[in-house]
């Protein structure tokens, strides 16, 4: 089908932002190989005249401007989620709120938000856990767009939403937060009654690489304490970093070649993984899981205009060769951000019915 006209300007800026991005890498690899700086000095000869006045240390000088840069970029990130919202989004309804911070064993703590939907008054109600995209690198549970997504998904499916402000890479790399995603699991078991949550009808929802962290967590809860979870709901989901499953024909069908795909792949595995076997790994790469058998129902969303398409269609065969009841649906002539724009597109307000729908199979 053909791509949505909504995302006819939105595929411009984003294909001159991936060539951008492969232009500026380029120019950092030649300037490092050059043996001469812009001044005939060589680089070795300026480095040790900047150090003999600079008071910082080596590390800190080194370590500085990448982590202004990821300070700059994550405000970019934030202050354009929040114009997407006021543009071509739909606002979150008021909902009942209350903030947690789970201890984490080996790592860092991990604060959960709750969306409590209205209920009466001693019923319990059922919950998901939730685990927002970004990339493994940007994002979070304050962002608007996230934010108003939990909001009227909770009151819309009567649900519990369990958000998890899981650490970002690369100041904390993987599997912290495969971990944190966890442990925020087993605490809302643990608590399920003072939190007004039925610890039987209890599932997983994900997106992107959020999507990636909750089918994660399936599988860690499957091969350490079994928790009987209801449900994983999985939206655009990277459920694969070796990036054997992409399915490259959705975004040559863009214009968009086949190497500034992979650079971004390579770019979000080197910046989560702490090395690049890690990306075989389960609980990194859930596809690669030798097993996918004893794992809860899942309902997988993926967009046709998306790379990840793959790893979403892969995934449900996987799961479905290993006897778990899942499920896919292919949204046509959309992109991996769609449900973003529920203020504008049917397909995003549809995508939202669908989740609300998959969600409310907790009451059952």
């Amino acid at each position: 089908m053909p791509l949505d006209p909504f995302f006819e300007e939105r595929l411009r800026v984003h294909r001159k932002y991936l060539l951008d991005q492969a232009i500026g890498s380029v120019r950092t690899r030649l300037a490092a190989l050059w043996p001469l700086g812009r001044d005939g000095a060589p680089p070795a000869a300026k480095s040790a005249s900047r150090a003999a006045g600079d008071a910082r240390s080596e590390k800190a000088s080194a370590a500085g401007p990448h982590a202004r840069a990821r300070v700059k970029h994550r405000r970019a990130a934030l202050a354009w989620d929040r114009s997407e919202l006021e543009s071509v989004g739909t606002p979150g309804p008021d909902v009942r709120i209350s903030e947690h911070t789970v201890a984490v064993d080996g790592y860092p703590d991990v604060r959960v938000r709750i969306y409590h939907p209205a209920a009466e008054a001693g019923s319990p109600v059922p919950a998901v856990v939730a685990f927002f995209g970004g990339a493994f690198r940007i994002g979070g549970i304050d962002y608007p767009t996230t934010d108003a997504a939990f909001r009227r998904r909770a009151v819309d499916a009567d649900v519990a939403v369990v958000a998890v402000d899981y650490a970002l890479a690369p100041e904390h790399r993987y599997p912290a937060q495969v971990e944190q995603g966890y442990a925020a699991l087993v605490w809302l078991f643990t608590h399920a009654a003072e939190l007004g949550v039925d610890p039987e009808r209890i599932g997983l929802l994900g997106t992107s690489a959020g999507g990636g962290l909750a089918a994660a967590v399936t599988l860690v809860n499957r091969d350490r304490a079994r928790l009987p979870l209801r449900l994983q709901v999985l939206e655009v989901p990277v459920v694969d970093l070796t990036g054997r499953s992409l399915d490259l024909a959705a975004t040559r069908a863009l214009g968009i070649p086949r190497p500034l795909v992979l650079r971004e792949l390579r770019s979000v595995a080197r910046t989560y993984l702490p090395s690049r076997r890690s990306a075989r790994e389960p609980y990194a790469s859930p596809l690669r899981a030798a097993s996918h058998a004893d794992l809860p129902p899942a309902v997988i969303l993926t967009a046709e205009y998306d790379p990840l398409r793959g790893d979403g269609d892969a995934y449900a065969a996987a799961l479905r060769r290993a006897g778990v009841e899942a499920s896919a649906v292919r949204y046509l002539g959309v992109t991996h951000d769609t449900p973003i724009f529920t203020g504008v597109l049917p397909a995003a307000r549809r995508w939202h019915d669908d989740v609300v729908a998959a969600l409310r199979r907790l009451h059952a």
